[in-house]
């Protein structure tokens, strides 16, 4: 099991930049791929990204590739998303994951920190 914090979720106008971290602890961070999920009101959560253990490999939604980059320090246990050109649409509750398969789905992530808000003004 490992433990996960999230940070970086705030208030910014339409266009603007945020990045997300996700702090691990607990169980070896490098032995787990890493994913970024988020969940707007009235909304399922939904995949944005992930990264493989050594970072080399991420794969993207397609609402979001081209302007949110998924990076991993395993010296630091920490998990990043990057959040360019944001939309209003990106409003939501972002959280991170960890897993010891790859896969997109909700269902295979083992632990989960407990969100940070995302809010984009128009």
């Amino acid at each position: 099991q490992v433990q996960l914090v999230e940070s970086g979720g705030g208030l910014v106008q339409a266009g603007g930049s945020l990045r997300l971290s996700c702090a691990a602890s607990g169980r070896t961070f490098s032995g787990f791929k890493m994913g970024w999920f988020r969940q707007a009101p009235g909304k399922e959560r939904e995949f944005v990204a992930r990264i493989s253990l050594a970072g080399s490999i991420t794969d993207y939604a397609d609402s979001v590739k081209g302007r949110f980059t998924i990076s991993r320090d395993n010296a630091k246990n920490t998990v990043y998303l990057q959040m360019n050109s944001l939309k209003p649409e990106d409003t939501a509750v972002y959280y991170c994951a960890a897993t010891r398969v790859w896969a997109r789905q909700t269902s295979n992530y083992s632990d989960w920190g407990q969100g940070t808000q995302v809010t984009v003004s128009s």
